[in-house]
């Protein structure tokens, strides 16, 4: 997986977009131990990826939201 730190991301993006365009993910990094703060991936690999199981709570019963249900999984789940 290609990386690139925050300012070369940023000053390369058209390049880093056409990795992306051509299947790769990239990951973003930032500091000096160069730790990995975000990932770009093209949208076929985000829409396989398996459901998310709710954890500590799976054994607490079924949980089911309504179809309107606007918070995302970070708000929901926490820091």
């Amino acid at each position: 997986m290609p990386t690139y730190r925050i300012a070369e991301a940023k000053a390369h993006f058209s390049e880093v977009l056409k990795l992306v365009a051509n299947g790769e993910t990239v990951a973003i990094t930032r500091g000096k131990k160069r730790e990995v703060v975000a990932c770009i991936a093209p949208p076929e690999k985000l829409a396989n990826r398996p459901k998310r199981k709710l954890g500590v709570i799976e054994h607490w019963g079924e949980i089911t939201f309504a179809d309107d249900w606007k918070m995302s999984d970070t708000e929901l789940l926490g820091p």
